[in-house]
Protein backbone atom coordinates (compact mmCIF):
# COMPACT_ATOMS: atom_id res chain seq x y z
CA UNK A 1 0.00 0.00 0.00
CA UNK A 2 2.92 2.37 0.72
CA UNK A 3 5.03 1.33 -2.31
CA UNK A 4 5.09 4.77 -4.00
CA UNK A 5 6.01 6.52 -0.76
CA UNK A 6 8.83 4.06 -0.09
CA UNK A 7 10.26 4.51 -3.64
CA UNK A 8 10.70 8.26 -3.09
CA UNK A 9 14.40 9.05 -2.72
CA UNK A 10 13.71 11.58 0.05
CA UNK A 11 11.62 9.17 2.12
CA UNK A 12 12.84 6.86 4.91
CA UNK A 13 9.69 4.72 4.98
CA UNK A 14 11.52 1.61 3.80
CA UNK A 15 14.13 1.91 6.57
CA UNK A 16 11.41 2.40 9.16
CA UNK A 17 9.53 -0.67 7.90
CA UNK A 18 12.69 -2.80 8.13
CA UNK A 19 13.34 -1.66 11.70
CA UNK A 20 9.74 -2.51 12.66
CA UNK A 21 10.04 -5.95 11.03
CA UNK A 22 13.24 -6.65 13.02
CA UNK A 23 11.43 -5.69 16.20
CA UNK A 24 8.44 -7.92 15.45
CA UNK A 25 10.67 -10.86 14.46
CA UNK A 26 11.86 -11.18 18.06
CA UNK A 27 8.36 -12.35 19.07
CA UNK A 28 7.83 -14.85 16.22
CA UNK A 29 6.97 -18.34 17.50
CA UNK A 30 4.73 -19.83 14.78
CA UNK A 31 5.46 -21.00 11.22
CA UNK A 32 2.85 -18.71 9.71
CA UNK A 33 4.48 -15.68 11.31
CA UNK A 34 7.90 -16.75 9.98
CA UNK A 35 6.39 -17.13 6.47
CA UNK A 36 4.97 -13.63 6.69
CA UNK A 37 8.41 -12.31 7.68
CA UNK A 38 9.99 -14.06 4.70
CA UNK A 39 7.35 -12.62 2.37
CA UNK A 40 8.03 -9.14 3.77
CA UNK A 41 11.76 -9.64 3.17
CA UNK A 42 11.13 -10.43 -0.51
CA UNK A 43 8.92 -7.36 -0.96
CA UNK A 44 11.41 -5.11 0.87
CA UNK A 45 14.26 -6.41 -1.33
CA UNK A 46 12.36 -5.66 -4.54
CA UNK A 47 11.46 -2.16 -3.33
CA UNK A 48 15.08 -1.55 -2.34
CA UNK A 49 16.27 -2.65 -5.78
CA UNK A 50 13.82 -0.34 -7.56
CA UNK A 51 14.74 2.51 -5.27
CA UNK A 52 18.44 2.00 -6.02
CA UNK A 53 17.78 2.00 -9.77
CA UNK A 54 15.75 5.20 -9.59
CA UNK A 55 18.39 6.82 -7.45
CA UNK A 56 21.01 5.99 -10.11
CA UNK A 57 18.87 7.39 -12.92
CA UNK A 58 18.16 10.59 -11.02
CA UNK A 59 21.87 11.13 -10.53
CA UNK A 60 22.68 10.71 -14.23
CA UNK A 61 19.62 12.45 -15.76
CA UNK A 62 18.80 16.14 -15.91
CA UNK A 63 15.71 17.12 -13.96
CA UNK A 64 14.25 20.12 -15.78
CA UNK A 65 11.58 20.72 -13.12
CA UNK A 66 14.11 20.92 -10.30
CA UNK A 67 16.34 23.18 -12.41
CA UNK A 68 13.42 25.53 -13.11
CA UNK A 69 12.56 25.72 -9.42
CA UNK A 70 16.16 26.52 -8.47
CA UNK A 71 16.34 29.11 -11.25
CA UNK A 72 13.15 30.83 -10.09
CA UNK A 73 14.45 30.90 -6.53
CA UNK A 74 17.71 32.47 -7.68
CA UNK A 75 15.82 35.12 -9.68
CA UNK A 76 14.05 36.27 -6.51
CA UNK A 77 10.60 34.68 -6.67
CA UNK A 78 8.56 34.90 -3.47
CA UNK A 79 5.49 32.69 -3.68
CA UNK A 80 4.26 33.58 -0.17
CA UNK A 81 3.98 37.31 -0.84
CA UNK A 82 2.36 36.71 -4.19
CA UNK A 83 -0.24 34.39 -2.75
CA UNK A 84 -1.11 36.96 -0.07
CA UNK A 85 -1.34 39.79 -2.64
CA UNK A 86 -4.58 40.11 -4.59
CA UNK A 87 -3.03 42.17 -7.42
CA UNK A 88 -0.63 39.43 -8.54
CA UNK A 89 -2.27 39.18 -11.95
CA UNK A 90 -1.30 42.77 -12.77
CA UNK A 91 2.41 42.17 -12.07
CA UNK A 92 4.29 41.84 -15.40
CA UNK A 93 6.08 38.53 -15.79
CA UNK A 94 3.87 36.62 -13.39
CA UNK A 95 5.56 35.77 -10.10
CA UNK A 96 8.95 37.19 -11.10
CA UNK A 97 10.13 40.62 -9.92
CA UNK A 98 10.93 43.30 -12.47
CA UNK A 99 14.73 42.85 -12.23
CA UNK A 100 14.67 39.03 -12.35
CA UNK A 101 16.12 38.63 -15.82
CA UNK A 102 18.71 41.32 -15.18
CA UNK A 103 19.89 39.40 -12.13
CA UNK A 104 20.20 36.21 -14.20
CA UNK A 105 22.04 38.06 -16.98
CA UNK A 106 24.59 39.55 -14.60
CA UNK A 107 25.30 36.11 -13.16
CA UNK A 108 25.58 34.47 -16.59
CA UNK A 109 27.91 37.22 -17.86
CA UNK A 110 30.57 36.05 -15.40
CA UNK A 111 30.94 32.78 -17.31
CA UNK A 112 30.99 34.35 -20.79
CA UNK A 113 33.19 37.36 -20.12
CA UNK A 114 36.35 35.90 -21.64
CA UNK A 115 37.27 33.17 -24.07
CA UNK A 116 38.79 29.92 -22.76
CA UNK A 117 42.56 29.91 -22.48
CA UNK A 118 44.61 28.27 -25.21
CA UNK A 119 46.94 25.44 -24.32
CA UNK A 120 48.98 22.84 -26.23
CA UNK A 121 48.00 19.20 -25.90
CA UNK A 122 51.51 17.95 -26.71
CA UNK A 123 53.48 20.89 -25.34
CA UNK A 124 54.70 24.01 -27.09
CA UNK A 125 57.16 23.95 -29.96
CA UNK A 126 59.56 26.46 -31.46
CA UNK A 127 58.75 27.55 -34.95
CA UNK A 128 61.43 28.96 -37.24
CA UNK A 129 60.60 32.06 -39.28
CA UNK A 130 59.58 31.27 -42.84
CA UNK A 131 62.28 31.35 -45.47
CA UNK A 132 61.76 34.30 -47.83
CA UNK A 133 60.83 33.10 -51.28
CA UNK A 134 62.51 34.43 -54.36
CA UNK A 135 60.34 36.51 -56.61
CA UNK A 136 60.02 34.72 -59.92
CA UNK A 137 56.88 36.37 -61.20
CA UNK A 138 58.65 37.88 -64.19
CA UNK A 139 60.11 34.52 -65.14
CA UNK A 140 56.68 32.94 -64.96
CA UNK A 141 55.23 35.62 -67.19
CA UNK A 142 58.06 35.22 -69.66
CA UNK A 143 57.70 31.44 -69.79
CA UNK A 144 53.95 31.78 -70.08
CA UNK A 145 54.37 34.16 -73.00
CA UNK A 146 56.70 31.70 -74.70
CA UNK A 147 54.18 28.93 -74.22
CA UNK A 148 51.39 31.08 -75.63
CA UNK A 149 53.54 32.02 -78.60
CA UNK A 150 54.50 28.40 -79.16
CA UNK A 151 50.93 27.11 -79.23
CA UNK A 152 49.76 28.95 -82.37
CA UNK A 153 52.97 28.02 -84.16
CA UNK A 154 52.48 24.40 -83.26
CA UNK A 155 48.86 24.46 -84.40
CA UNK A 156 49.93 26.16 -87.60
CA UNK A 157 52.47 23.45 -88.28
CA UNK A 158 49.81 20.82 -87.65
CA UNK A 159 47.42 22.53 -90.04
CA UNK A 160 50.13 22.81 -92.66
CA UNK A 161 51.04 19.13 -92.32
CA UNK A 162 47.38 18.12 -92.59
CA UNK A 163 46.94 20.32 -95.64
CA UNK A 164 50.07 18.92 -97.24
CA UNK A 165 48.86 15.37 -96.60
CA UNK A 166 45.51 16.21 -98.21
CA UNK A 167 47.18 17.74 -101.25
CA UNK A 168 49.45 14.73 -101.70
CA UNK A 169 46.48 12.36 -101.45
CA UNK A 170 44.53 14.39 -104.01
CA UNK A 171 47.49 14.31 -106.40
CA UNK A 172 47.84 10.55 -105.94
CA UNK A 173 44.17 9.99 -106.76
CA UNK A 174 44.46 12.23 -109.79
CA UNK A 175 47.38 10.16 -111.11
CA UNK A 176 45.37 6.95 -110.58
CA UNK A 177 42.41 8.44 -112.46
CA UNK A 178 44.59 9.60 -115.32
CA UNK A 179 46.32 6.19 -115.54
CA UNK A 180 42.99 4.36 -115.77
CA UNK A 181 41.74 6.76 -118.42
CA UNK A 182 44.95 6.51 -120.50
CA UNK A 183 44.80 2.70 -120.54
CA UNK A 184 41.20 2.67 -121.77
CA UNK A 185 39.99 6.15 -122.78
CA UNK A 186 36.79 4.87 -124.39
CA UNK A 187 35.45 3.09 -121.28
CA UNK A 188 33.88 5.41 -118.71
CA UNK A 189 35.01 4.95 -115.13
CA UNK A 190 32.21 4.42 -112.62
CA UNK A 191 32.39 6.94 -109.81
CA UNK A 192 31.38 4.40 -107.17
CA UNK A 193 33.80 1.76 -108.47
CA UNK A 194 36.52 4.39 -108.29
CA UNK A 195 35.94 5.68 -104.73
CA UNK A 196 34.46 2.70 -102.85
CA UNK A 197 36.86 0.61 -100.74
CA UNK A 198 35.19 -2.80 -100.24
CA UNK A 199 37.02 -3.34 -96.97
CA UNK A 200 36.61 0.08 -95.28
CA UNK A 201 33.67 2.44 -95.07
CA UNK A 202 35.84 5.19 -93.56
CA UNK A 203 38.33 4.89 -96.40
CA UNK A 204 35.47 5.19 -98.88
CA UNK A 205 34.36 8.47 -97.30
CA UNK A 206 37.94 9.76 -97.43
CA UNK A 207 38.17 8.88 -101.12
CA UNK A 208 34.96 10.79 -101.88
CA UNK A 209 36.32 13.73 -99.88
CA UNK A 210 39.56 13.82 -101.86
CA UNK A 211 37.80 13.40 -105.20
CA UNK A 212 35.69 16.46 -104.38
CA UNK A 213 38.87 18.55 -104.51
CA UNK A 214 39.51 17.34 -108.07
CA UNK A 215 36.10 18.51 -109.23
CA UNK A 216 36.40 21.76 -107.30
CA UNK A 217 39.77 22.60 -108.90
CA UNK A 218 38.57 21.62 -112.37
CA UNK A 219 40.90 18.59 -112.68
CA UNK A 220 38.07 16.07 -113.11
CA UNK A 221 34.41 16.05 -114.01
CA UNK A 222 31.52 13.89 -112.83
CA UNK A 223 28.54 13.32 -115.09
CA UNK A 224 25.77 10.78 -115.59
CA UNK A 225 25.88 7.96 -118.14
CA UNK A 226 23.00 6.43 -120.07
CA UNK A 227 21.77 4.60 -116.94
CA UNK A 228 21.85 7.83 -114.87
CA UNK A 229 24.80 6.55 -112.87
CA UNK A 230 27.71 8.89 -112.10
CA UNK A 231 30.95 8.45 -114.00
CA UNK A 232 34.23 10.30 -113.49
CA UNK A 233 36.89 11.31 -116.01
CA UNK A 234 39.92 13.58 -115.88
CA UNK A 235 39.95 16.86 -117.77
CA UNK A 236 42.58 17.07 -120.49
CA UNK A 237 44.93 20.07 -120.50
CA UNK A 238 43.41 21.18 -123.80
CA UNK A 239 40.01 21.32 -122.11
CA UNK A 240 41.14 23.40 -119.13
CA UNK A 241 40.46 26.71 -120.90
CA UNK A 242 36.98 25.54 -121.83
CA UNK A 243 36.44 24.29 -118.32
CA UNK A 244 37.52 27.63 -116.84
CA UNK A 245 35.01 29.41 -119.01
CA UNK A 246 32.32 27.17 -117.64
CA UNK A 247 33.53 27.44 -114.04
CA UNK A 248 30.61 29.66 -113.16
CA UNK A 249 28.24 26.90 -114.23
CA UNK A 250 29.67 24.32 -111.76
CA UNK A 251 27.29 23.04 -109.12
CA UNK A 252 28.08 21.49 -105.76
CA UNK A 253 26.31 18.26 -104.95
CA UNK A 254 25.93 16.53 -101.58
CA UNK A 255 26.01 12.73 -101.75
CA UNK A 256 24.42 10.70 -98.97
CA UNK A 257 26.04 7.34 -98.33
CA UNK A 258 25.49 5.17 -95.24
CA UNK A 259 27.01 1.85 -94.32
CA UNK A 260 23.99 -0.12 -95.60
CA UNK A 261 24.27 1.42 -99.05
CA UNK A 262 28.07 1.01 -98.95
CA UNK A 263 27.69 -2.75 -98.30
Amino acid sequence: ENREAMLNSKSNRLTEALEEANRLFDGVCRAREAALDAQFLVIASNIGKEKANELHSEMSAFDSTAFAEDLLTFMGINRTEVEESDDSEDVPGGFLPSDAWQTLGEEAAKYFRRAPTFHYMMGSFKSDPPVPKQRIERQKKASRGKAERAMPAQLKRMEESHQEATEKEVERILRILQTHFENDPNTPISFFDFVIDPNSFARTVENMFHVSFLTRDGLARIKLDEDDLPIIEPIKPSEEGEEDSRAGARNQVVISLDQKEWK
